[in-house]
């Protein structure tokens, strides 16, 4: 209980910073995907479900403050979270070039999701601009932010890690 009380702490952090710090910190428009970081983190660090979860919690927030459809951001989001669940085997804390590549790959898929169903549903099908001036900027800042924000993420789970275990050995 412990462990998701702390998890949606970390996400209403996560999206309080997006949505107000960040937007103050901006380069063009252009603002780092927290919620991604932190549910691709999720996701390879505990697994498919936790993943899920984070994803859905994190894009639930979304659709409701921003989105136009309810459950769009929620759907995406949880579909990252469980693909980056996969992962978790082949995880290990001390390499941080694994969870780069995972969050710059689910930031990159993100784009190209909203970019097919926010835009080409409505005939606006200028992909290389959107993705020259959209995608990679938010992609390189998402990663610069991550280079950070992945270490407290990190730290976090580690020290949940320890202290489940120590109470899992007071039963036993």
């Amino acid at each position: 209980m412990r462990r998701k009380i702390v998890t949606v702490c970390i996400i209403i952090v996560c999206f309080l910073l997006e949505s107000t710090v960040f937007q103050a910190l901006d380069f063009g428009s252009i603002t780092p995907n927290l919620l991604i970081v932190i549910t691709s983190a999720f996701g390879f660090m505990r697994g498919k479900r936790e993943g899920m979860f984070v994803g859905f919690i994190s894009g639930l927030i979304c659709d409701v403050m921003f989105g136009e459809l309810l459950g769009f951001y929620a759907l995406v989001y949880t579909i990252l979270g469980y693909l980056n669940g996969f992962f978790r085997r082949i995880f290990y804390p001390e390499d941080i070039k694994l969870p780069l590549i995972l969050i710059a790959a689910s930031d990159f898929i993100y784009g190209n999701i909203v970019w097919i169903f926010m835009f080409v549903l409505r005939s606006r099908f200028n992909y290389l601009y959107y993705l020259r001036n959209i995608i990679l900027p938010e992609l390189i800042y998402t990663i610069l932010v991550t280079l950070v924000l992945y270490q407290l993420i990190l730290q976090i789970n580690q020290k949940l890690e320890a202290e489940e275990k120590r109470s899992a050995s007071k039963f036993v």
